[in-house]
């Protein structure tokens, strides 16, 4: 039997012991998450802005592959619910970190610099990372979604809709977390250089526009103005909204095109409308009507962000560096070019908006 199929059997086969064990995975990977969140707080971490999410996924797979036989093997089925259907539940209530108004605020500009940059960073990814560095669909489609829209939180939402595998997330995370830190540090630096020629309203633009983790955004953005980080956290914001329009499409294209090729994916035509897509967007709305106090969103954004990594533990868990290494270099050369393609077409891209749209 793969270690694959190992962590897909279903609990209810094993009786109440299995159970127990699904039960006991699941805290397991929740109490590891704990230890997470609380090195993830730590200053020397949190400057870089590093999430909890990112230190998950590093240290799950660290764990999966060194400790990984001490886990009793019925915890199995746990961790495989945490990194598969509670990822899903935590992606839809990402929404909630989204409203309508806050994107009205920067108006046409800030939308046209997302669909521009999301759209174009997507499709520059996925023929690169396929074409030039020979990668397999699944990783180039993570590496181009993490880089185009939210980082961490986009590869965990094309994870579940593509049905990759988890080495090939953890190959996608850690191109955002090299490359989002390097613009994370080099941007603020390009604009007191004078490199980007930018006022207050364009760097908010750029940065929110191309840089991969909204931590990140706000990390590189704080360093110019509260102005500047005022609009670059809304137009990043709005990048993570295009996540639902972006999955449903790709959810359609990936149906026609196993559809044409009769691919290993029977099930593909079930990915059409995305349910925790769907759960994204009624979160959104739900925060831009106000239908839930204040209070109650913090408290639901601290606790969805634990859920994530959560399910980024699990996935950490999950990896076997052996098939990351296989990848990895191709998967990092493509993040560098869609690095280079964010720092120099975003560029080009703020600029055109700003000029006829501003």
């Amino acid at each position: 039997m793969s270690h694959s199929s190992q962590f897909s059997l279903p609990a209810a086969t094993h009786g109440g012991s299995d159970k127990q064990g699904h039960l006991n995975g699941l805290l397991f990977v929740a109490l590891f998450a704990a230890a997470v969140t609380r090195l993830a707080a730590l200053p020397s971490l949190a400057a870089l802005g590093v999430s909890p999410l990112i230190v998950g996924i590093v240290a799950g797979a660290i764990y999966g592959n060194t400790l990984r036989a001490g886990m009793p093997a019925h915890w199995a089925s746990g961790v495989n619910f945490a990194a598969r259907r509670l990822l899903r539940i935590a992606v839809a209530f990402f929404g909630l970190r989204v409203s309508l108004q806050e994107i009205a605020q920067v108006g046409l500009p800030g939308l046209a610099v997302s669909v521009l940059v999301v759209l174009s960073t997507l499709a520059v990814g996925t023929w690169i990372g396929m074409r030039l560095f020979k990668l397999d669909r699944d990783t180039a489609m993570l590496t181009a979604a993490g880089s185009a829209i939210c980082g961490a939180a986009a590869v965990l939402a094309f994870e579940s809709t593509l049905q990759s595998k988890p080495e090939k997330s953890a190959v996608a995370v850690g191109s955002v977390v090299l490359f989002g830190t390097l613009s994370m540090l080099l941007y603020p630096l390009a604009y007191r250089a004078g490199w980007l020629h930018l006022d207050t309203t364009g760097v908010g633009l750029y940065f929110g526009g191309t840089i991969h983790e909204v931590a990140q955004v706000v990390g590189a953005a704080s360093d110019v103005s509260p102005a500047a980080t005022h609009v670059a956290t809304i137009v990043k914001m709005t990048r993570v909204m295009l996540l639902v329009p972006v999955l449903l499409m790709v959810s359609a294209w990936l149906m026609r095109s196993d559809a044409r090729t009769h691919a290993d994916r029977p099930r593909a035509a079930r990915l059409a409308v995305p349910w925790f897509a769907l759960g994204f967007l009624a979160c959104v709305l739900a925060n831009s009507l106000h239908a839930l106090p204040h209070g109650v969103v913090q408290a639901a954004n601290a606790l969805d962000t634990f859920a994530l990594t959560i399910a980024m533990t699990a996935l950490g868990i999950e990896t076997r560096l052996v098939h990351v290494r296989r990848a990895g270099p191709r998967a990092l050369a493509t993040g560098l070019v869609l690095y280079l393609w964010l720092s120099v077409a975003g560029l080009a891209i703020t600029w055109g908006v700003q000029r006829y749209l501003g």
